[in-house]
């Protein structure tokens, strides 16, 4: 693997500031249809998207208010399968795409209140939806407590492994010629100055890095996550405009000779609090996860593990029996409007690409698609339109 630094002095046709899945998946399509890629990130592969149960969930997480979020939502679950295949030909390695759908349960009486409004709603926007009693609920999975008052099947809701997805994006990437720097991008730099937005003429000219050095090209992508505000050279309000949420979740192991104990990603609501379980197919089941508002912090807190399995537990009494195997924290980079910023801003060839909050791994393969579209000269889907970066911004930073 590159050092860090190694390519100080180099020059590229694009410039990718953040190697998490958004990053890698912009960084291996744009070397495919031809573009000279670098991606600069010091810990490429091991940031939030390493911490993350991989759902691809845009009806079971539908909510009120939120139809253009639905809407490009959709579009990332139409185009993930195919993007998934090709990335399975090109790696040879499966990335655990399960496609058995979403099951929504509810604790209590309140809670499938709560959750039959939603499901109205959801109905409402045309996504599909299947009322079920405790037992039917029980008969879908076995293992889950009498005690369910109800539940809702999600059929067009599917996860997949993050984690071997993110290995196998990384993998395609070094396939395809994107050559990697382990560095951080600290500053985006145009014709007028290192770290200048400037003028309504300005153009990128590359990047500044950490450790020192540049990286020269005339078109930066930032998909650097939670830490994209910390990149110099972008208008002010897109700086301000992602920030860190917290998110704690768990990884769990069957013992030897216990049968795998869930089919469907399970997602609950326990007295209000919501959780959710993620079956993958070498046996573990993932549980997560907390939103906490406390900036860059990624301690785990025993609080945060006793409330996951104590939720967890409540619905699926056999999670005791389950090995804990690993306690994660990650940082979503969430926006004020929960909506990702993907497009065009500031300084000629500044491309943004992040702010997807809790569905990185399901815009993944759109976002790379639009990326590209920019990057190439061509118009993304219309349904990117209202998530652009000229939402947050006035006067000649706005595009």
């Amino acid at each position: 693997m590159p050092a860090k630094g190694v390519l100080v002095a180099v020059t590229a046709d694009v410039v990718i500031a953040g190697g998490g899945v958004i990053g890698t998946a912009i960084a291996w399509r744009a070397a495919a249809a031809g573009l000279d890629v670098v991606l600069a990130d010091p810990v490429h592969g091991d940031a939030a998207s390493l911490v993350a149960a991989g759902m691809l969930a845009p009806v079971s997480e539908a909510l009120f208010g939120e139809g253009a979020l639905l809407r490009v939502n959709l579009l990332a679950l139409a185009r993930f399968p195919s993007f998934a295949v090709e990335l399975e030909q090109v790696t040879g390695h499966r990335v655990g795409l399960r496609r058995e759908g979403t099951l929504a349960v509810a604790f209590d009486a309140g809670d499938y209140a709560a959750l039959t409004r939603l499901t109205a709603f959801r109905r409402s926007a045309g996504l599909e939806a299947e009322e079920l009693d405790s037992r039917a609920c029980r008969k879908l999975e076995s293992f889950l407590t009498p005690d369910v008052h109800g539940g809702v099947l999600f059929p067009g809701d599917w996860s997949v492994d993050n984690r071997r997805y993110a290995a196998g994006l990384r993998e395609a990437a070094a396939v395809a010629g994107v050559r990697v720097v382990r560095d951080r991008v600290t500053a985006v730099l145009t014709a007028d100055g290192a770290g200048a937005v400037g003028g309504a003429d300005a153009r990128v000219r590359g990047v500044a890095l950490a450790e020192g050095g540049e990286i020269g090209s005339g078109r930066v992508v930032v998909a650097a996550g939670s830490w994209s505000g910390a990149v110099h050279g972008l208008p002010a309000g897109l700086r301000s405009a992602v920030r860190p949420v917290k998110g704690q979740l768990l990884r769990l192991r069957h013992p030897d000779g216990l049968p795998p104990v869930l089919t469907h990603t399970i997602r609950a609501t326990v007295r209000g609090a919501d959780v959710y379980l993620v079956p993958r197919a070498d046996g573990e089941v993932i549980v997560g996860a907390t939103q906490e508002e406390r900036g860059p912090d990624l301690t785990v807190t025993a609080g945060a593990v006793h409330d996951l399995l104590h939720d967890a537990m409540s619905v699926l009494p056999v999670t005791s029996e389950l090995i804990l195997a690993e306690t994660c924290a990650g940082l979503r980079p969430g926006t004020p409007d929960n909506g990702p910023i993907v497009g065009e801003a500031g300084p000629g060839g500044l491309l943004l690409a992040t702010g997807h909050y809790r569905n990185g791994i399901l815009m993944s393969a759109a976002t790379a698609d639009a990326a590209v579209a920019c990057l190439t000269g061509r118009a993304p889907a219309p349904e990117w339109e209202p998530f652009g970066p000229g939402r947050f911004l006035t006067g000649e930073g706005a595009r």
